[in-house]
């Protein structure tokens, strides 16, 4: 019986295998590197195109701060010039008052009793003199109480000098509120 050899058509066979394997896995590593350079490249475009957006917005939110700033400004100018408007109009709204305060003062101030310093702090008034006698302090005390500018007399001192040769006087210090009686009437209080 002849023999047949079929060992170099399976080593054949066999090559032939092994090519088409390693150009199957070439083509697989150069697919795999195409996908991956392709992602690579549409991710890259993708983070460039945000950065370049988020670049933006960074300008734009710098614009936007400069503007607070520039509003805040704004506000706190605005709040320094309504605190004026209303330091002017009360000061016009109580010009007149303190022309009542003076004139109701020496109205009401007995004789024998003479005031050394008058100062205001808001509405309070205190009232620093010297009189004759204590019952003239208490006169004026009286006078205030009924007064329509002038309220709530407090003693705050009274003190004897004595005057030596002549009578002794009593030095005191008087605190009271300034009243306006129209104050209800022009919404001022």
């Amino acid at each position: 019986m002849p023999q047949i050899n079929l060992l170099p058509w399976r080593v054949e066979l066999r090559k032939d295998c092994q090519m088409y394997f390693l150009i199957s896995v070439g083509a697989a590593m150069l697919a795999a590197v195409i996908v991956v350079g392709g992602a690579n490249l549409v991710y890259g475009s993708r983070i460039d195109g945000q950065k370049d957006r988020n670049n933006l917005l960074d300008r734009e939110i710098k614009v936007l701060n400069e503007s607070i700033k520039e509003i805040e400004g704004i506000d706190r100018q605005k709040e320094r010039l309504i605190a004026r408007m209303e330091v002017i109009e009360e000061l016009q709204q109580s010009r007149p008052e303190i022309v009542h305060l003076f004139d109701e003062i020496t109205r009401n101030l007995p004789d024998g009793v003479t005031l050394n310093a008058i100062t205001q702090q808001g509405r309070s008034i205190r009232l620093n003199g010297v009189a004759q006698s204590s019952t003239r302090v208490s006169s004026l005390m009286r006078n205030f109480d009924d007064s329509e500018w002038v309220d709530d007399p407090d003693l705050e001192r009274i003190e004897t000098i004595d005057g030596g040769q002549t009578r002794e006087r009593f030095d005191f210090t008087l605190r009271a509120t300034q009243v306006n009686p129209n104050a209800e009437e022009e919404g001022l209080q």
